[in-house]
């Protein structure tokens, strides 16, 4: 019963995670728009090669993790310059001629599963997600991570990563089937946007946690 749990909770958190993970489900979609399904699933298993060793790792070290205030500070305004390189990125690779290759297809030459491998390993941010969730689950009882049991709550974040990405994908595609302003405006301009949002984001969270605290009254 305990190992269902961890299973079901695993997924609930990690499909409902992978819906904002932002960067990764765009990058999918842009692998599964120019190469296809299968270059897509193993962009996906590159992805959950790496967030199964932060999952497992931030398990273990969890209340470690956060005590390390100085790597949390460095993660934290990483994450603003990562997600606004990565608007510029889009913006860039959206507003390319029709004859110029656009960023994505020069990344044909690698495979699907070392491209999710690299990116991922970069995605700091899922650091201190994991980190912040893991913590609250187990402090709450809402997982159990006694031996083996870990590894059932593991198996089930990866599945829930993998569904909610995958359906996010599939749901881009079609919306991009549907509408033909989708490649012309929503690349360009809406991703682009969309990254510079979550960095003004991330640029109020560090203020506010390193920052306001240290204001006069």
């Amino acid at each position: 019963m305990r190992a269902i749990k961890n299973i079901f909770v695993g997924f609930l958190v990690s499909f409902i995670g992978s819906i904002p993970l932002g960067y990764l489900n765009l990058i999918g979609f842009e692998i599964y728009s120019k190469l296809g399904i299968s270059s897509l699933l193993l962009f996906l298993f590159g992805i959950l090669v790496v967030e199964m060793f932060v999952i497992y790792f931030t398990l273990l070290f969890a209340k470690q993790l956060v005590s390390n205030k100085k790597l949390m500070k460095v993660i934290d305004f990483f994450a603003i310059f990562f997600l606004l390189i990565l608007a510029c990125t889009f913006y860039f690779s959206g507003n390319t001629s029709l004859n110029s290759p656009s960023v994505f297809e020069k990344y044909a030459a690698f495979s699907p599963f070392l491209i999710g491998l690299g990116l991922s390993a970069i995605n700091f941010v899922q650091v201190p997600f994991w980190t912040g969730w893991n913590l609250y689950l187990m402090n709450g009882n809402y997982i159990t991570v006694a031996k083996r049991l870990k590894l059932y709550y593991i198996a089930g974040t990866l599945a829930g990563t993998f569904a909610g990405m995958l359906a996010l994908i599939l749901l881009l595609s079609v919306l991009a089937q549907r509408t033909t302003s989708f490649s012309t405006f929503v690349v360009p301009v809406l991703f682009p946007l969309f990254f510079v949002v979550l960095a003004l984001f991330q640029i109020i969270k560090v203020y506010k946690k390193y920052f306001s605290k240290k204001m006069p009254s």
